[in-house]
C-alpha cells in the first residue's frame, strides 16, 4: 500500500532538520581536516577539490531538482530523471578532471576525483528525494540527509584520523553515501513510484535543451555575488576578503533558512498553479514570504546581541572592529533569500525565459555597481552591490511572475485549468 502523504508542517520540519544536520556535518569535515592533520596540506587539497568541483556543479545538477518536483503532469518518470542525472553528473566529473589536469598539481588529482564522485552520489540520491517531495513524504528526505551526514562524517573521522590518508577518507565517504541511497532511499522511493532507471537519447536531448537557460541562469546568479568579492581581493588584498568572509559566515544561516522554508512548498505551489487554484497559490506565497521575514528578523535580533561574542569566540577579538559589516549583511541575506525563492518559483511554473533574464540582470547590476560601491563604502560595497543586484533581479522577476499568474488564473476561472494545460509555456 502506498504510504500516505504528510502535512506541509511535518514535511517542512523533516526537510529543515535533515538539511541543517547534513550541512553541519559537512562543515565539521572542513574543520576536522585541519584538526586531525599535522599540517595544512590535506586541508588545502580538500579545499581545492571543493573549489574545482564547484565550478562544474551546475552542470551536474542541471537545475533539474526544481524541474522534477514541479513536473505535475508526469512529463518524465523518476527513472528517466535518474538516467539524465547520471549523464550530467558524469559529464561534470569529466569536465572537473580535465580542468584539474590542466591547472592542478598531480598529487591532488585523485582527491579531486574522489570528491567529485562523493558529490555525484549525493546528487543521484537527490533525484529520489525529488520524487519523495512530489509525493509529500519529505520525512524520507530528512532521515536520508541525517544518515548521509553521520556516515560521511564518521567515515572521515575514522579513515583520516587513523591513517591521515585523505583519499581513503573520500573513498569511504562516497561508498557510505552510495550505501544510504541503495539501502534506504531506493526502497522507500520505490514504495511511492515505479522506478526503471534509464532515458532515451531523444528525451535526454530534450531536457538538455529545455533546461539549458536555467543552467546559464544558475551560473549568472552564482557569479553576481562572487565577482565583487574577487574585485575586493584584487584591490584591497586577501586579508580584506578574509575579514569580510569571516563576518559573513554566520549570516549564511539566513539564506539557508529561507531555502528550508520555501523548498518544501515548491511542489505544493506547482500543484496549485496547475489546478488554477489562485487562493491556494497566493496563500502559500504569503506563507513563504512571511516565513523568510520571520527567520530574517530572528537572526537580525540574535546577531545584534550575540554576533560580536560569537565572532570574537571563533576568530578572535580583532574581528570585533568589523561588526559594522554585520547588519547590512543580514539585510542582504534576506533579500537574497527572497530572490532565490522567486527564481525557483519561475522554474516551477516553467517560465525559463524570465528566470534567465532575471539572473542576467543580477549579474549586470553587480558588474556595474561593484566598483563605485567599493570605492565609496569599502568592504560594505560588496554588500551594497549584492543588494542592488538582487533588487534589480527580483523586481524584474516579480513583474514577470505577476503577469503569468494573472493570465493563468484568469484562464482557470474560465475553465482553462480543467484540461491541465501548462500555462507556463507562455513564459518561454
Amino acid at each position: 500500500e502506498k504510504p500516505q502523504p504528510l502535512s506541509i508542517k511535518r514535511n517542512m520540519l523533516w526537510n529543515s532538520m535533515g538539511s541543517l544536520f547534513n550541512m553541519i556535518c559537512q562543515w565539521m569535515i572542513t574543520v576536522l581536516v585541519v584538526r586531525l592533520s599535522t599540517g595544512y596540506d590535506s586541508a588545502g587539497i580538500y579545499s581545492l577539490a571543493m573549489s574545482v568541483y564547484g565550478m562544474f556543479s551546475n552542470v551536474a545538477q542541471y537545475r533539474t531538482y526544481t524541474y522534477q518536483i514541479s513536473d505535475v503532469h508526469g512529463e518524465n518518470s523518476t527513472g528517466e530523471y535518474l538516467g539524465f542525472r547520471a549523464l550530467t553528473g558524469c559529464a561534470a566529473v569529466i569536465l572537473t578532471m580535465v580542468y584539474a589536469a590542466m591547472t592542478c598539481r598531480p598529487n591532488a588529482l585523485l582527491a579531486i576525483f574522489l570528491y567529485a564522485v562523493f558529490k555525484l552520489a549525493g546528487l543521484m540520491i537527490d533525484v529520489l528525494h525529488a520524487s519523495d517531495q512530489q509525493n509529500h513524504r519529505m520525512d524520507y528526505i530528512g532521515k536520508s540527509l541525517i544518515m548521509q551526514g553521520i556516515i560521511s562524517l564518521g567515515f572521515f573521522v575514522i579513515a583520516f584520523g587513523l591513517s591521515g590518508n585523505l583519499e581513503l577518507a573520500l573513498l569511504l565517504m562516497a561508498a557510505g553515501t552510495v550505501a544510504v541511497g541503495v539501502l534506504y532511499d531506493y526502497p522507500h522511493t520505490r514504495s511511492l513510484v515505479i522506478i526503471k532507471p534509464g532515458i532515451t537519447r531523444e528525451k535526454a536531448l530534450h531536457l538538455l535543451v529545455r533546461c539549458a537557460p536555467v543552467v546559464v541562469a544558475g551560473i549568472a546568479s552564482s557569479a553576481a555575488p562572487s565577482i565583487p568579492r574577487q574585485y575586493l581581493s584584487a584591490t584591497m588584498g586577501d586579508s580584506a576578503l578574509g575579514i569580510y568572509a569571516s563576518v559573513a559566515a554566520p549570516v549564511a544561516v539566513i539564506q539557508m533558512g529561507a531555502s528550508y522554508i520555501y523548498n518544501p512548498l515548491l511542489g505544493y505551489l506547482s500543484e496549485s498553479f496547475a489546478k488554477g487554484d489562485r487562493q491556494g497559490f497566493l496563500r502559500l506565497m504569503a506563507l513563504t514570504f512571511g516565513g523568510i521575514a520571520v527567520v530574517g528578523a530572528v537572526c537580525a535580533i540574535g546577531l545584534e546581541f550575540f554576533g560580536g561574542p560569537l565572532l570574537s569566540l571563533v576568530y578572535g577579538d580583532d574581528i570585533v572592529k568589523y561588526l559594522y559589516l554585520l547588519q547590512p549583511l543580514v539585510f542582504c541575506a534576506i533579500v537574497t533569500g527572497v530572490t532565490w525563492f522567486v527564481n525557483d518559483l519561475l522554474i516551477a511554473v516553467r517560465n525559463f525565459r524570465c528566470t534567465l533574464i532575471g539572473s542576467l540582470v543580477a549579474l549586470g547590476v553587480s558588474l556595474v555597481t561593484m566598483v563605485p560601491a567599493q570605492n565609496y563604502l569599502g568592504m560594505n560595497g560588496i554588500t551594497a552591490s549584492n543588494v542592488l543586484s538582487c533588487l534589480g533581479s527580483l523586481t524584474f522577476m516579480m513583474i514577470c511572475l505577476s503577469w503569468q499568474l494573472r493570465d493563468r488564473f484568469r484562464n482557470a476561472g474560465g475553465g482553462g485549468a480543467a484540461d491541465g494545460t501548462d500555462e507556463g509555456e507562455k513564459g518561454r
